[in-house]
């Protein structure tokens, strides 16, 4: 079953355009990996510094792959370093509403 992985950043001040970058940059190695749907990102509009990265999966077992991946690691050490507050990641499941 698919999943949607809501994953929330707040940067540093000063720092989100880069990050916003770098993020681009790291879906773009999402994007090749198995299970990989989509992705967009949005910025807080009442505070540019906060970052929502919301991206669809085929299900949670190839989101478990890529969050543990060797790649992912590398990108979230670079990213880090322009983190305020920690990243809170959130994994939701598709379901029929109309049960």
């Amino acid at each position: 079953m698919a999943v949607r992985v809501f994953i929330k950043r707040h940067f540093k001040e000063s720092q989100a355009d880069k990050a916003l970058i770098m993020l681009n940059e790291f879906r773009k190695s999402a994007m090749g990996r198995p299970g990989y749907i989509s992705s967009e990102t949005l910025v807080d509009h009442y505070d540019n510094n906060c970052v929502l990265v919301v991206s669809t999966w085929a299900d949670v077992e190839h989101w478990m792959q890529w969050q543990n991946s060797e790649d992912r690691d590398r990108n979230e050490a670079l990213i880090e370093e322009l983190l305020d507050k920690p990243t809170v990641y959130e994994v939701f499941d598709f379901r029929d509403s109309s049960r």
